[in-house]
This record gives structure tokens, sequence and C-alpha cells, in this order.
């Protein structure tokens, strides 16, 4: 199983007319028939002007194939893409392993996402993995983790991890009680000796997001 995590740089002011393309053009033009979509967001907090969505392959043989077949469909490659290559100003992908897999749409809407990087010193991915799994289950208790990824390409000393909250209140209080646990400070404890970089940014779904 590959997931592929794909982040659209908008031109200002271009995010409406992109949201639209991708709604009535993009979206019935592939479908789930070129990769299955999990997520589709616009950023909120953190870098703006950006367009996140979440794919998943059974393989990077199938993801190659399909994306073969996409760019022979003429529905996206001549209805949807010379639409929207104009108002991309940056396209960025990270191809990913699954170590949490992505839980299913459960029918809940309304709900907002955080998807946190890390990117640990040269050889302490393992590591960082490893204190993750063992305090996993202390954390679940505060807010369970929708997702989580190591890097394959282009950063392989990555992890990422996605987190649902209903809104933001409930995230600052969930992070809050975590930050209580002895079991979540000794992580965090561990944590600056491995990491050299950490992001944070607030996902919003679309309309038309798996994930709501």
């Amino acid at each position: 199983m590959v997931y592929e995590l794909r982040c659209y740089t908008l031109k200002p002011g271009k995010m409406p007319e992109y949201l639209k393309a991708a709604e009535t053009i993009g979206r019935p033009a592939r479908g789930q028939n070129y990769g299955v979509n999990h997520g589709y967001w616009t950023a909120e907090f953190g870098a703006l002007n950006q367009i996140w969505h979440l794919w998943k392959y059974d393989s990077y043989e199938e993801r190659t194939r399909l994306r073969g077949e996409l760019m022979k469909h003429k529905p996206w490659t001549e209805g949807y893409v010379p639409v929207i290559r104009p108002l991309i100003e940056r396209q960025d992908l990270r191809l990913m392993n699954a170590v949490v897999d992505i839980r299913p749409d459960d029918g809940t809407t309304g709900n907002i996402y955080e998807l946190r990087i890390y990117r640990t010193q040269m050889g302490g991915a393992a590591q960082y993995g490893k204190n993750f799994k063992e305090v996993r289950e202390a954390r679940d208790k505060y807010s369970p983790i929708w997702g989580a990824w190591t890097g394959e390409f282009p950063q392989p000393n990555e992890w990422l991890h996605l987190w649902r909250y209903k809104n933001l209140q409930e995230r600052f209080e969930a992070r809050g009680a975590a930050m209580k646990d002895p079991a979540w400070q000794a992580y965090l404890a561990k944590g600056p000796a491995l990491l050299a970089e950490m992001h944070s940014t607030l996902l919003m779904p679309t309309n038309y997001s798996p994930l709501k």
C-alpha cells in the first residue's frame, strides 16, 4: 500500500476558481478510478493558498500504471488540466508508507484536520517511530490519530501525522490534556534529540472531500 500526498500552492486570488474547477470538472473526470482519494482540503493556518489531497494505491506499480492511464483520459488532460494549470504556482508531492492506515469516512461532517510533519535527524526516523508507537495508546485517549505515515520520497526521514477534531476548541482541549499525561511528557522529552524540523497545517475539507 502506498499513499501520495499532493500540495498545490495557488497564485493569490485563484482559490475560488480552482475549487470550482476541481469540483465540477476534475473530480467527476477522475473519480476513484485512478487511485483512491481520501481527502481534499484547503489550508487554513500555516502556508496559505494551498490545496492538499491524499491518494492511496495498492502499490508503486499500480500508481505508475494508473497515472499513465489518467494521462490518456481526455476529460482530464483536455478538460481539466488546461483550466487549472494557469492557477497553480507550485506543485509538491510526497510518497508515503502507512504506519497507521487512514481511517474510513464515518459520515460525520464539519470536522477540521491537522497535518503534522516531522523531519528527523538523519538516521533518527526508526527511533522516532518506535517512540511514537509506544505512546500512541496513551495519546489516542485524547484524540485518536486519523493516519500516520513514513516518508519514502522525496524526504525519507519524515513522519506525518493526520489528526481530526470537531473544531479548534476540541483540538486545544485534547492537546492540553495530553500535555499533562506523564506518558506523553516522557515521549516529548525524547523528541529534541531526534527532530530537525516540525510543521503543522490546519486543513479544512472541501465540498468534495471524502473525509469531511
